[in-house]
């Protein structure tokens, strides 16, 4: 290992003792992991589908029930396992789709002391927890599937908006002059523009789509970033290892990408994890306005958009979207705090 790289690995793992000391941080990292964990698992955590079952002395699995069309018609939220029989459920057993208007606008079920009918007698009773929407579909289920959207649309967006910076602003800090300053006009041009406003006039003239909310959040967001880096280069480009660089005649774009790059990305960590909260909270907006996420894919702002109907009654749809919100952007937040405190030798304690 060259002295570079155990340089940077020393200083991760300063950072990462600094961060560790900050509470209200790791509670936030705590947060994002579950969220990530809740994404990556939503399947197994709310479906209609079994997760394992034993019928008609056969064995299926969660994976495979599409490749079996005798269980196709079944209704495993109603179905109770017979003599030999048995069916293991996800938690939740209604998927984010499955709408029952019977059912509709319902309360929480531990709000209202109701069961559900129809209950399986091996599993107990099957409850709504968080109630159910305007079409009966389990607002709970739709919450766990609608994290998988906020967390790809703030992670994907930020990494288009940090690739666009990072290029932008590794260009105008190296090269400096006429580079500069057509890449600062350009900066300047673009943060002119309200950007929630910029995306909804974008998102009126695109087709709706999940990548085209991921992409139109993407192209706005890169100018923090950009100064950023570029505000780095200027720091380093003049530095001791970099006039090394280029006396051994390395080319530029090796001395930035190879050299400059990995040295001015720290403040990019901490503009990237407050722009996954401003990612999630602009889709929110979008959808809740009704220019996000189109129906009836779940999501969180979609999800509240409900509440603008039936706010003076069904409470439910105002309150469980809006903390999801609230409690993943502040999550955001607070570790976008933590390492900007960790990374700064100013604010260690």
């Amino acid at each position: 290992m060259n002295g570079a790289a155990k340089t940077r690995q020393s200083y991760w793992r300063l950072v990462w003792r600094q961060f560790r000391k900050n509470g209200f941080a790791m509670a936030g990292l705590a947060v994002i992991l579950c969220l990530f964990a809740v994404a990556l698992l939503a399947p197994f955590l709310a479906h209609s589908r079994p997760i394992h079952l034993v019928k008609d002395g056969r064995t299926y699995w969660f994976a495979n029930l599409i490749d079996y069309p005798e269980l196709i018609e079944v209704d495993f939220v109603t179905w109770t396992p017979g003599a030999g029989e048995r069916v293991l459920r996800p938690p939740v057993p209604f998927g984010p789709l499955d709408d029952n208007v019977l059912h509709r606008l319902e309360p929480p079920a531990w709000a209202r002391g109701a069961l559900e009918e129809g209950a399986g007698q091996e599993n107990g009773p099957l409850r709504h927890w968080l109630g159910t929407d305007d079409r009966g579909r389990d607002v709970l289920s739709r919450l766990i599937w609608g994290t998988r959207i906020s967390m790809s649309i703030g992670f994907v967006a930020v990494g288009i908006s940090a690739l666009i910076g990072v290029i932008f602003g590794a260009l105008a800090g190296y090269y400096g002059g006429k580079v500069d300053m057509v890449i600062l006009r350009l900066i300047e041009i673009v943060m002119c523009f309200p950007s929630f406003f910029l995306i909804l006039t974008l998102m009126a003239f695109l087709p709706p789509s999940i990548w085209n909310i991921m992409v139109a959040i993407g192209l706005l967001g890169w100018t923090g970033i950009a100064r950023l880096v570029r505000g780095e280069f200027l720091r380093l480009r003049e530095s001791d290892f970099a006039t090394a660089a280029r006396a051994t005649g390395l080319h530029d774009g090796w001395i930035i990408f190879r050299h400059l790059l990995p040295n001015a990305l720290a403040p990019v960590w901490v503009s990237a994890t407050f722009g996954v909260a401003g990612a999630i909270l602009t889709e929110s907006g979008l959808s809740f306005l009704g220019f996000g996420v189109p129906p009836p894919a779940a999501s969180w702002g979609e999800v509240l958009k409900q509440s603008q109907t039936y706010i003076t009654y069904a409470w439910w749809l105002v309150t469980f979207p809006g903390a999801a919100i609230f409690i993943t952007v502040t999550a955001f937040n607070l570790v976008g705090e933590g390492l900007r405190d960790a990374m700064d030798p100013r604010l260690r304690q």
